[in-house]
């Protein structure tokens, strides 16, 4: 007899652990060069990457460099040996100066490199934020506020990322150009739909496609401001980024160690091996986070009561990168607390209506949504009733973005802390 909340728990973990560095970095490692080999990188999971790296290095041949990841995201270890490879910690979703600080230092280092070293860049989900180091004339206050107000927008991953990429000095393919002529080997671990590598932490090694003109756009669809000068610049193309086909990255190497689809393949297969059927709904699913939830009640409530388009029991399993538009609550209420996996839960948890065989869990798979210390949530047949008892209404929490609050009240928080990677939302429905 399977227990829902904890089977569905299990899958998750067993996502997250297919994603793991640990298991997976060593196989795209290059050899040595004639020269140093320098680690540099960003991201969620640059502190896993970085210590998997070293444990797999050979310990004879040179190696240094830096990595930052988020606050509380350096897994302990058994320290061997002393580290080669600096971790810095610093802040997501809006950059701090410990950020901005060993962005500096990387590109202090870059422009130490020769022909005869190898750089070797480690980059996850959440580099944007982490490796930030604004265009000439931008402000880093500018900046700060630029990356909040494109978070709270419900722009997408892609869009986000194209802003950043315009206002910085090393996202965008400038990290390689800063690195030249060193050879790149750049190693990632994928959280954005369609595993684009030029948008995973903005692409600071490779080319980047999109134009000024694009983030100008962008910055009018969201009504986002900025300083007059920068404006002018990007109308003139003085910040455009490298192209692909450009001479820049010839003889570089881009590996995808880790991505949404593996995770979700993972965590099928184990639930087949307890004897359901799985199915992998899309590993690219975005939009409104309470909207995907509403369409995937939809389609479990179909499952349940026509057994269509899938018979029970079975899960249902998506990913992807979700957005939420943060609302300014209502007079006199406080402000909401929750991510993209819990607003999906509490879309989800409306549109089922307490709908009988049917358990959900969502969550973030770095251990943390948004900003809270709860990876997700769960939402089960009873969800409704139990939070109404408490005295929470679902469509309240939903008008002030309030996700963590509504599940905490509850009990239904999923808690699991940093998991040191990051594929992205994890998705999972039973129906039995």
């Amino acid at each position: 007899m399977i227990d829902p909340r904890e089977f569905l728990r299990q899958l998750f973990d067993c996502a997250v652990r297919e994603a793991s560095p640990a298991n997976k970095l060593s196989t795209y490692l290059p050899a040595p060069p004639r020269g140093r080999t320098v680690v540099l990188g960003a991201g969620k999971a640059a502190g896993a990457m970085a210590h998997a790296l070293e444990d797999h290095w050979p310990t004879d041949a040179p190696l240094s460099g830096l990595v930052v990841t988020r606050y509380g995201h350096t897994p302990c270890r058994e320290v061997k040996s002393a580290a080669r490879v600096h971790v810095i910690e610093a802040s997501h979703p809006v950059p701090d100066e410990a950020g901005l600080a060993a962005a500096e230092r990387m590109l202090a280092l870059a422009g130490t490199l020769t022909a005869d070293d190898l750089v070797i860049v480690l980059i996850s989900g959440g580099g944007s934020a982490l490796l930030t180091l604004p265009a000439e004339g931008l402000d880093f206050a500018d900046k700060q506020r630029i990356n909040r107000e494109l978070l709270n927008s419900g722009a997408d991953i892609a869009e986000m990322n194209c802003v950043r990429k315009h206002l910085s000095r090393i996202k965008g393919g400038r990290l390689a150009a800063a690195c030249a002529p060193a050879r790149i080997v750049t190693l990632a671990i994928s959280d954005v739909p369609g595993d684009d590598v030029s948008v995973i932490a903005s692409g600071p090694t490779v080319p980047d496609a999109t134009t000024c003109a694009d983030a100008l756009a962008i910055l009018r669809r969201y009504d986002i401001a900025v300083p007059p000068d920068i404006r002018a610049r990007l109308e003139s193309g003085a910040l455009e980024t490298p192209k692909p086909g450009d001479v820049l990255f010839k003889g570089h190497e881009v590996h995808l160690i880790a991505a949404p689809w593996q995770s979700l393949q993972a965590a099928a297969q184990m639930a087949r091996a307890a004897g359901l059927s799985a199915y992998i709904l899309s590993d690219e699913i975005e939009g409104e986070s309470r909207e995907v939830g509403k369409v995937h009640a939809a389609l479990a409530r179909s499952v349940a009561h026509h057994g269509e388009p899938f018979a029970k029991p079975c899960v249902l399993l998506s990913g992807g990168e979700t957005t939420v538009t943060v609302r300014p609550p209502p007079a006199g209420a406080p402000r909401g607390r929750g991510g993209r996996a819990g607003e999906f839960c509490l879309g989800l948890a409306l549109a089922l209506q307490g709908q009988p065989g049917v358990w959900a869990l969502a969550a973030d798979t770095d251990g943390i949504d948004g900003v809270e210390d709860n990876a997700g949530a769960f939402v089960t047949p009873d969800t409704l009733v139990r939070a109404a008892s408490a005295g929470h209404k679902v469509a309240d929490h939903l008008d002030r973005n309030d996700a963590y609050g509504y599940f905490d009240a509850i009990g239904d928080l999923v808690i699991s802390g940093p998991t040191f990677t990051n594929v992205n939302d994890f998705r999972a429905i039973l129906v039995l």
